[in-house]
């Protein structure tokens, strides 16, 4: 498996919430896992669309793409589903490393009389 490929698992997970399935009208989305992926390396990596990797096709398309599946709130569809199943194990707040102004708590500011 390719370092910012999705897995088997993971995909199979969200392959049926995605457009351009055969029951659609339209196109099929018969490369909408690279298309997944290619939108998750650009993420992952902060790289501009123009500095994809070729193997994911023509950044220009892909941008489109990903720009017409936000507007149609296909990402937001895809989001809820998968936070449907999230699994928090890892989400925490340690309050000993948040820390806060001192104003935050109420605290008076000291001005000088200027006399």
């Amino acid at each position: 498996m390719r370092r910012f490929a999705l897995s088997d698992e993971q995909w199979d997970k969200v392959k049926d919430c995605l457009p351009g399935q055969d029951w659609d009208r339209g196109r099929t989305g018969k490369d909408n896992r690279l298309f997944v992926e290619a939108v998750l390396y650009r993420y992952r990596t902060g790289i501009p669309w123009a500095d994809l990797p070729t193997r994911f096709g023509d950044h220009k398309n892909i941008h489109k793409r990903h720009m017409r599946w936000a507007k149609n709130k296909v990402w937001e569809e895809v989001f809820s589903y998968l936070s449907q199943d999230s699994d928090d194990e890892y989400a925490m707040i340690d309050s000993t490393i948040v820390r806060a102004h001192q104003y935050s708590s109420g605290a008076q500011k000291k001005t000088v009389n200027k006399a």
